[in-house]
């Protein structure tokens, strides 16, 4: 068995395979347990990358040691983030992050997400340093393969892990013997068991944190706080998220806005209701209270809704008129052919992203105005279309106010509230001209020309006031890339290999590949839904369509200009034909097209990389080259904040124009200039 862990194509797939399960572990635990690191998980990956990139280079010098500094960083990571509070804050009047206005706790923390940053590329060059000898072992096809077939298999393994709702121990637990593997693979030293005891100390770590009680979502750390005499209220990732509140008949509701739609309309009996963003069951409840005859409760995460059917004191989802669905709200709608008296976007605001590639947040695309439309195609001849929340700022109501005049043709109903944490408030909207009570105003008093940027499909940024790139983000970018800077410089110093060795042509290729994976991926979650299960499907396929094109590349050499060509025609496929073209029925027809449409340029890029790849004598370099490339690419994805995502095609476009010109003549520097060493 030693003999067969030792061979240098099991320890290539070993070693992509943990260091991918690794990858996802950090990029679940970490914004679980540091405050607000969830609205911006995209810089956990891009440290990714780029530890990566710097373990493949750093490995050219350390991979043969014979003890391994992954073990004692991951436990200096997992104990700093347990003891010390890591919280990240920002405060802006210009967007909203749900969930800041109710702590205060990480206010001065301003280093929190700079330093995460630092420790997660440390942690993951620490594990990939011999990943670059193993590259170099082998014909680069096969090498690039066998990382693939590792990957998807790490992806393999998590997923199926938070299928099973499994906890942080068992995460830890499974790594621990991923290590385990890896170092049987690399024989036995006596390193091995210091490295094996801080493995062990960070497994007893984490399981000392994970003995709250806590439950785990595909999507958050959920706790529940039970206070005597008070309605049981539900956190997220440690921030205030929603109550189950108890239906007092005869008295308030216990925020005013989830009665305000009954009192508008006092004796109108709504037949059939959707409750979209259902949670933990109280805007069911009041429903169901006011005689609605039939519900069909939606809510995303699989956790809070079962929290829900235990534990809310009304027991709304035991009624017989009540239907659950476990959905992303906007995948609902356009799948169900009913139509709705009522519909209810009842605070669908989430706290975290759907990938940690791009900036959408698992409600995006139910704040548009095409999602807005579909919930008005959806509604009965005299149908009404309600929101509430907290909304925070003026400018933010008043850009919902526009966009519902716009899609509706009328000004909506209104009605404002004071509270604690900003302005609360209830808007409806019809088909039908709505009555206008004396608690109700119509749309804001802002001109068209005044009101802030409407959200879209391609620009779902509802949160955001208009189209451009906050100084904060543009600080914490510019961070990212001098040390980005930096550790390549140091990398190379180390190990004696010029500047030059990197490929700008591989380079310019991983940041072109970021972007149009992180636009395939924000279609795919407007196409089928934001919840977690998709958005793994879709980055397998990803992955699966790599390994497509590897199979061509081995058996056949398409000319360059080939590929390149076929590259151009389908980015400008996928160009003029937007994703709203695609939102048609049925499902499987919808899937057949967006797969050829949105993945077409992804499997030509990657005939585009595999092809070089091919051709490459100096695997790691080239590998360590993209992956840094690929950073940049995350960087860039911030464009869309002011593009949006149709209008990232034209930067992929020109980055792999450039990096056709840069592989005529600088793709193999590193071919040239550096001697790989024996094979490991």
């Amino acid at each position: 068995m030693f003999f067969v862990l030792r061979r240098p194509e099991v320890r290539l797939v070993l070693t992509s395979g943990t260091l991918l399960y690794v990858e996802l572990v950090l990029l679940r635990w970490i914004p679980a347990n540091v405050t607000y690191i969830g609205f911006f998980s995209n810089f956990l990956l891009m440290a990714s990358f780029l530890g990566i990139g710097i373990g493949i280079l750093l490995g050219r010098r350390f991979a043969g040691v014979a003890w391994s500094p992954f073990p004692g960083l991951l436990l200096l990571v997992v104990g700093l983030i347990q003891s010390a509070k890591l919280d990240v804050q920002f405060r802006a009047s210009d967007e909203i992050f749900f969930g800041l206005a109710e702590s205060h706790a990480a206010d001065t923390n301003f280093v929190v997400l700079p330093l995460v940053f630092v420790l997660v590329a440390a942690v993951m060059a620490a594990l990939a340093l011999p990943l670059g000898s193993l590259l170099r072992a082998m014909p680069p096809l096969r090498a690039y393969a066998l990382d693939i077939v590792g990957s998807i298999g790490g992806i393999a393994l998590f997923t199926g892990l938070s299928v099973l709702s499994s906890q942080p121990p068992v995460w830890f637990g499974i790594l621990a013997l991923l290590l385990g593997g890896l170092a049987l693979a690399r024989r036995m030293t006596r390193f091995t068991l210091v490295n094996a005891a801080f493995v062990l100390a960070t497994c007893a770590l984490v399981m000392g944190a994970t003995a709250s009680g806590d439950l785990w979502s595909p999507y958050y750390r959920i706790s529940v706080q039970r206070p005597a005499g008070s309605d049981a209220t539900i956190s997220v990732n440690g921030i205030p998220h929603q109550a189950m509140h108890a239906v007092q008949r005869d008295q308030p509701a216990a925020e005013p806005f989830y009665d305000q739609i009954y009192e508008w309309f006092p004796g109108r009996r709504f037949g059939h209701a959707l409750v979209v963003g259902a949670g933990s069951g109280t805007d069911t409840a009041y429903a169901l209270a006011n005689k609605v005859e039939s519900i069909d409760a939606v809510e995303i995460d699989p956790r809070i809704l079962e929290l829900g059917e235990r534990e809310h004191p009304d027991h709304p989802y035991s009624d017989p008129r009540v239907r659950e669905h476990v959905d992303d709200g906007r995948a609902f709608l356009r799948s169900s052919p009913d139509r709705y008296d009522l519909i209810v976007f009842a605070l669908p605001d989430s706290l975290t992203l759907v990938s940690t590639s791009a900036n959408v947040r698992l409600e995006s695309f139910l704040f548009t105005r095409e999602a807005f439309a579909s919930a008005r195609d959806h509604l009965a001849p005299n149908g009404v279309f309600v929101l509430y929340n907290y909304y925070r700022q003026p400018w933010l109501l008043a850009k919902i106010e526009g966009m519902l005049s716009d899609v509706f043709e009328t000004a909506p109903l209104v009605r404002e509230y004071n509270a604690p944490i900003g302005s609360a408030a209830v808007l409806a909207a019809s088909p039908t001209a709505l009555p206008v009570s004396g608690q109700a105003s119509l749309a804001s008093a802002a001109t068209p020309g005044e009101r802030p940027s409407a959200a879209t499909d391609d620009w779902p940024f509802l949160y955001l006031r208009d189209r451009n790139i906050a100084p904060y983000y543009l600080l914490a970018l510019a961070f990212v890339v001098l040390i980005a800077g930096i550790a390549t410089l140091l990398a190379a110093r180390l190990v004696a290999a010029p500047v030059a060795a990197f490929s700008p042509h591989f380079f310019l290729l991983g940041t072109a590949f970021l972007l149009l994976e992180t636009r395939s991926l924000t279609i795919f979650s407007l196409l089928f839904g934001t919840t977690w299960t998709v958005n793994a499907m879709a980055f397998a396929a990803i992955l699966v369509s790599v390994l497509l094109a590897i199979g061509v590349n081995a058996v056949a050499r398409p000319p360059r200009l080939l590929l390149y060509s076929g590259l151009g025609i389908t980015l400008l496929v996928a160009f003029l034909l937007p994703p709203s073209a695609l939102l048609f029925e049925p499902a499987w027809l919808r899937y057949v097209a967006a797969a050829v449409i949105a993945f077409a340029p992804v499997f030509f890029a990657n005939l585009v990389f595999t092809a070089s790849f091919r051709e490459t004598r100096t695997a790691d370099m080239a590998f360590a080259s993209n992956l840094i490339g690929a950073m940049i690419g995350g960087v860039l994805e911030y464009a869309a904040l002011i593009t949006g995502y149709q209008a990232l095609l034209f930067i992929v476009a020109s980055m792999y124009a450039a990096a056709y010109l840069a592989g005529s003549r600088v793709r193999l520097f590193a071919d040239r200039r550096l001697v790989a060493p024996e094979p490991a």
